[in-house]
């Protein structure tokens, strides 16, 4: 009977949270197939007179600078990710592997950033950031994006102390230096931990919208198209609602194939 009670309790929580994810993302994706008057005179899931009425899909696309917006934030995604990946690992190696002073207090002082909130330390980013002559370039961007979080780091460290440390006396006795061994042995050992942070931190580059709003407002990223549809007298929802689900795709189309990746990079990290 418990098993059953159980079983009931966890089949509704998960119906419970698709209708909550569905039901926004419903009334997102028919209020793009609207016309402007359409949008205004009918309730937000009452269906729209044309379901091949294109035309928001295309106006966001051409006008919103979908494009170049892809274009920008693939660039930013292949910089900002390798620069992380480089900087997590070679943090994760130091720490694991080497024993120096001050080592549990660099450690402490990754916690403790993690509770500082980030908009607090943003008016010392941007003095940093336009002092070095970054301001409104894309380098900004990467410079920012290319910190490696805690998160990343622990996922590296969780992983790297699953490596018997033999591996790394064994090339050392074959004549590798500490570089030669955390790239052609440490690092292709850690490829599911960095499946894991590219695809985690992947998305949340490709979602942030405040920090190109800040440090490139010149230029459009995906997250910041859609802004250019929103004006002091108001906003075209239809046009939004189109190109809002044109961002969506390619991130739900990532998660639904990686996510055994995520899944299982999380879990092995938690364990090992």
């Amino acid at each position: 009977m418990a098993g059953l009670s159980a079983t009931t309790v966890k089949y509704v929580s998960l119906v419970i949270g698709v209708i909550v994810t569905l039901v926004p993302l419903s009334a997102l994706f028919i209020a793009s197939f609207k016309t402007s008057q359409e949008l205004g005179q009918t309730g937000p899931f009452d269906l729209p007179a044309n379901w091949f009425n294109f035309e928001n899909y295309v106006t966001a696309f051409v006008r919103g600078g979908m494009v170049e917006g892809f274009l920008n934030t693939t660039v930013i995604l292949l910089f900002s990710l390798t620069g992380t990946i480089l900087i997590g690992t070679m943090a994760a190696y130091a720490i694991d592997r080497f024993h120096f002073r001050g080592k549990k207090l660099i450690v402490g002082l990754f916690l403790v950033a993690t509770l500082i909130p980030g908009v607090t330390s943003q008016v010392a980013t941007f003095q940093i950031i336009n002092g070095l002559g970054l301001y409104n370039s894309m380098a900004a961007l990467i410079l920012l994006f290319m910190g490696t979080d805690i998160i990343s780091i622990y996922i590296f460290i969780q992983f790297m102390q699953s490596i018997p440390a033999s591996i790394d006396e064994a090339a050392m006795l074959d004549g590798a230096n500490r570089w030669t061994i955390y790239w052609r042995v440490i690092l292709p050992l850690l490829r599911p931990a960095i499946a894991t942070v590219v695809i985690v931190k992947g998305i949340a580059i490709y979602n942030e919208f405040y920090l190109p709003f800040l440090y490139w407002p010149s230029e459009g990223v995906i997250s910041t198209s859609l802004f250019r549809f929103k004006g002091p007298f108001g906003a075209h929802w239809e046009t939004i609602a189109a190109g809002t689900v044109l961002v969506i795709v390619p991130t739900l189309i990532a998660f639904v194939f990686l996510q055994r990746f995520i899944y299982r990079g999380l879990a092995s990290g938690s364990v090992k």
